[in-house]
């Protein structure tokens, strides 16, 4: 959930979901990667009128993303393990 004290959003600030490099620390737990997600999204948000679109393009934009990370990383980890350990489906 991206509801994370004020100290912890004070330490991340609003740049590090740009880059870690440009100030404050990234996001070390899922909750603090959710929080900067979340309020990139907001960011977003605020050049737009709040219409079903602006909602729907931020839907899309994630789940390309998660997709992409899904595609690029969890596939060959995937892959890795089913060769490490044998693959779990007898009819495949």
């Amino acid at each position: 959930m991206p509801y994370v004290d004020q100290a912890t959003r004070d330490a991340l600030a609003d740049n590090a979901y740009y880059s870690t490099s440009v100030g404050g620390d990234g996001p070390i737990t899922a909750g603090e990667l959710n929080y900067c997600i979340t309020r990139l999204c907001d960011r977003y948000l605020s050049e737009s009128k709040h219409k079903y679109t602006d909602y729907n393009e931020i839907i899309g934009v994630l789940e390309c993303a998660k997709l992409e990370f899904y595609r690029r990383l969890i596939v060959p980890y995937e892959d890795q393990k089913k060769e490490e350990n044998g693959d779990v489906y007898d009819n495949a």
